[in-house]
């Protein structure tokens, strides 16, 4: 699970990860071109969300096509949500 919220824990990963599942299919377009972030800044982020397994990237040509590793998202999604409802019963003094 901590890979999973490390790998979110940053305002551009989010964005990145908006952009991808807004896109329905791999984007390969410069991911670049569509967020406020220089280019090495967007490789950082893109490296990191793929070392978590939350995106995969496909050499097409020249360019690399980024999609969300569905199987990876729903396994991040319900491990973060059972952390979530086991917690819930946790008092707070």
């Amino acid at each position: 699970m901590a890979k999973y919220l490390k790998a979110l824990a940053h305002p551009a990963r989010i964005l990145i990860m908006k952009h991808l599942a807004s896109s329905n299919i791999c984007f390969c377009g410069d991911i670049v071109d569509v967020l406020p972030l220089s280019q090495s800044t967007v490789s950082q982020h893109l490296k990191e969300l793929k070392n978590a397994g939350l995106i995969k990237g496909e050499i097409e040509g020249v360019k690399v096509c980024y999609c969300i590793d569905d199987i990876q998202w729903q396994i991040a999604i319900t491990t973060i949500q059972g952390f979530l409802n086991n917690t819930q019963s946790i008092k707070h003094y």
